[in-house]
């Protein structure tokens, strides 16, 4: 069944598809599978397609076109694109086998917290810097000892003159080795309540600026979350958004935009990997197994579960409607979901899954280390699903409490 959203959307999906068509360089399809999750993952064919001048002359020619932060107000350099035109753009660029370039933290969260809480002179110094890709951003909320409670952050903001020094520690930082700044909350007041006294300072993020950044490695193999120390940071006061002391306000704001439009094009990925786990059952004569005939219709069936919750959420948006706590059912879903699919893979893979190619040394490894195939990838980093981004029991307890209206969860008994 194919969603029909109207003779104005319709049109939208024949200009961009013709626009691709048109516009993107020949063999940047083939560097890398772009419709590919990168995160978790070691693929060095990636990297390296990052690098190349086809994506840079395709970054060039989206920015040029207004295609990157194309969702931004106009005012601020954007194009007005609503949640419809988003899915479409994206799902034409899944059809063409081309990137979406988008900038990241700074896209999604940095920029709506500039334009809602920051200075006339803020917005027109950090939003154009964001949309060129000159500022790439990571996230600077969790602390060592503090987990996701963002109030209790220690990491001290000392006001110098006209500068903040930093100093102190974050961490679980996704994305911080193509990261030059850092949106990162700091204690401005030490005696403030614990919701006061924090400001949203924008940071240089370089080792000449006192960032001392160190990778985590994770059981993939990857490093894609990094562990920094501050010793004497500095940003200029112009930096921090919102005010001195003002920082948990602007944090909501940026946590009220990490939300993205991914849940209504995610079926689009899974199907795409669905495909290519009955090949891979083919492969090693497993497509007339039973058990493994089975699993795959399991597969197949919860692939369209999770693009009919897209269609919802994208209905909601639609809708005029803001996506509600029932989203957290979606990310149950595929979070199990694909925890299952990595098992079902290994298991058709056999032996063959406890065998891991040779590296040649990219990003944060050295040579000799061993890297996972796809399939261990999935198995492997899809372990972090269920925790991130809300563990699978904060979003069982969201919807009992928020959708069904069911009592709170009573605290824990302390000793």
């Amino acid at each position: 069944m194919e969603l029909d959203l109207g003779p104005e959307a319709n049109k939208f999906r024949q200009e961009i598809r013709t626009w691709i068509a048109d516009n993107a360089p020949e063999g940047l399809a083939d560097l890398t599978d772009w419709n590919a999750s990168s995160f978790g993952s070691i693929d060095e064919s990636f990297d390296n397609a990052l690098q190349s001048p086809q994506y840079a002359e395709w970054s060039d020619r989206l920015l040029k076109a207004g295609m990157i932060c194309a969702s931004w107000p106009k005012e601020y350099g954007g194009q007005d694109w609503d949640a419809i035109q988003n899915t479409i753009f994206a799902e034409e660029a899944f059809r063409a086998g081309v990137p979406t370039v988008n900038r990241g933290f700074g896209e999604s969260m940095v920029g709506p917290s500039v334009m809602v809480n920051g200075s006339q002179e803020q917005k027109d110094h950090f939003l154009p810097r964001i949309i060129s890709g000159q500022d790439v951003y990571c996230q600077g909320f969790s602390e060592p000892d503090h987990g996701s409670d963002l109030a209790s952050v220690s990491t001290r903001g000392i006001i110098d003159g006209d500068e903040i020094v930093i100093t102190g520690q974050k961490v679980w930082t996704s994305g911080y080795f193509r990261a030059n700044m850092i949106f990162i909350l700091v204690r401005t007041d030490t005696d403030a309540p614990k919701h006061r006294g924090i400001s949203y300072v924008l940071l240089p993020f370089t080792a000449e600026n006192g960032v001392d950044k160190r990778p985590l490695r994770m059981i993939s193999g990857a490093a894609e979350f990094g562990h920094e120390y501050f010793d004497g940071s500095r940003a200029p006061i112009f930096n921090i958004i919102g005010g001195i002391n003002n920082g948990w306000k602007v944090a909501m704001t940026t946590l009220g935009h990490e939300r993205s439009g991914s849940a209504t094009i995610a079926s689009l990925r899974y199907e795409k990997q669905f495909w290519s786990l009955v090949d891979l059952a083919r492969k090693h004569g497993r497509d007339k197994d039973p058990v493994v005939r089975q699993q795959l219709a399991w597969a197949y069936s919860h692939v369209q579960v999770i693009r009919y919750q897209g269609l919802r959420i994208l209905a909601q948006i639609a809708a005029g409607k803001e996506p509600g706590p029932e989203a957290s059912a979606t990310k149950l879903f595929w979070s199990d979901y694909e925890q299952r699919l990595g098992e079902i893979a290994v298991g058709i893979e056999g032996a063959e899954a406890l065998i891991r190619a040779e590296s040649t040394g990219p990003h944060e490894r050295e040579p000799g280390d061993y890297i996972p195939n796809f399939w261990q990838n999935i198995f492997l980093f899809s372990r972090a699903h269920t925790i991130y981004s809300g563990t699978n029991e904060i979003q069982r307890n969201i919807i009992s409490e928020r959708v069904l209206g069911m009592p709170k969860e009573p605290s824990a008994a302390r000793g």
